[in-house]
């Protein structure tokens, strides 16, 4: 088989068209991960106009030019659904011009491959910020095997890709039976106090233990901590004990410990735990205290002059339904579960993504 080297210029043409009549809104917004898929905004929307917002359509990619403190990735996109987004005008907005040399879906597993992260980090230029250029993408000179080896590949990388979002949808589905189980043991009422089942922890770190944790809203991390740097007022906390954050709880900074090794985290944590662990599961409990519901309830409740604080306090006071301690282990199993085809989710994803350099290589080599 006949291989080509065309510079990606020849093939591909770049997209101005902005959101100048409005026909786009807030809900149509994209922001871009270095996972290179499109996801929901994080920026501050309020008073923002749209109108030079560029337009995003189906089979068309997106990407951003800055590539410093970008985990020495490209943030880029590929639009492979039936939706039309808008982006910052500050992304560069692009589309395969020659479809009789160049899939599209190819074209995105050929950016999704380490190499290619590698590549336009080494190519990208600037002394405040590094960017890689629409002129550098144009630059780039690739290897094409003709369009129906190609397509042969894409096939392979869909199939894949069908497979996990099938799984996924599964996935949404424990997710909802889980919610609404939840949901209606709150609408049937029988509400307590979390304050009734918990009692804080005061201990101190009198034994210079030294593993220390700090806790996010993915889980629990390993901070950052002077070799110099006092530990003995750190909090103590052990296994199924609750650490959580009073300033950063409404973004759901809150973990539920589950090593056996005891260890100590900053003191501007609070820490408790379920002193009625025959009446309440811990992860039981856990469950609502990571709801989007309770992430909201502490913003609005939090008070302070600089920054929102929700201590324990606050939190023991909040009520929850304690229903029959078989009915929460049932919620539990299938949170558990839910959480392991997350896990398996990921793992999926992630197995895509390091197929694609194979499937470049393979179509090159066929």
């Amino acid at each position: 088989m006949a291989l080509r080297k065309i510079k990606l210029g020849e093939l591909l043409e770049q997209s101005v068209n902005k959101n100048n009549e409005l026909l786009y809104s807030l809900e149509d917004v994209r922001g871009i991960s270095i996972k290179k898929i499109f996801i929901e905004t994080k920026a501050d929307m309020e008073g923002v106009s749209l109108k030079p917002y560029l337009i995003v359509k189906p089979d068309e990619f997106a990407y951003v030019t800055v590539t410093s403190r970008n985990g020495e990735k490209i943030t880029l996109a590929y639009n492979n659904t039936q939706t039309t987004y808008i982006v910052s005008s500050s992304y560069v907005v692009f589309r395969v011009k020659r479809k009789d040399l160049l899939n599209s879906t190819y074209l995105f597993m050929y950016f999704n491959r380490p190499e290619f992260d590698r590549y336009s980090r080494y190519n990208s230029w600037g002394s405040a910020r590094e960017v890689f250029t629409w002129q550098e993408m144009c630059d780039i000179e690739i290897e094409l095997p003709d369009l129906e080896t190609q397509e042969k590949f894409v096939n392979v990388y869909q199939a894949m890709c069908e497979n996990q979002k099938a799984y996924e949808r599964g996935l949404d589905d424990l997710k909802l039976v889980c919610d609404a189980y939840i949901e209606d043991l709150r609408k049937k009422g029988n509400l307590e106090s979390i304050g009734k089942y918990t009692s804080k922890r005061n201990k101190k770190n009198v034994d210079n233990l030294k593993k220390v944790l700090g806790i996010s809203k993915t889980g629990f991390i390993k901070p950052k901590t002077r070799a110099s740097e006092s530990l003995q007022n750190y909090n103590v906390f052990y296994k199924d004990d609750f650490v959580f954050s009073p300033p950063r709880i409404n973004i759901g900074s809150i973990g539920l410990y589950r090593d056996n090794k005891p260890a100590v985290c900053s003191p501007i944590y609070e820490v408790f735990f379920v002193d009625k662990p025959k009446e309440l599961i811990p992860e039981y409990l856990y469950l609502w205290v990571k709801r989007e519901e309770f992430f909201r309830y502490t913003d609005f409740m939090s008070i302070a002059s600089v920054r929102n604080n929700f201590d324990y306090e606050m939190l023991s006071e909040i009520e929850i339904p304690v229903p029959s301690l078989k009915v929460q282990q049932s919620i539990v199993d299938i949170l558990e579960v839910y959480e392991t085809r997350k896990d398996i989710n990921e793992k999926l994803k992630q197995q895509i993504k390091e197929i694609c350099p194979i499937l470049i290589k393979g179509s090159l080599e066929a």
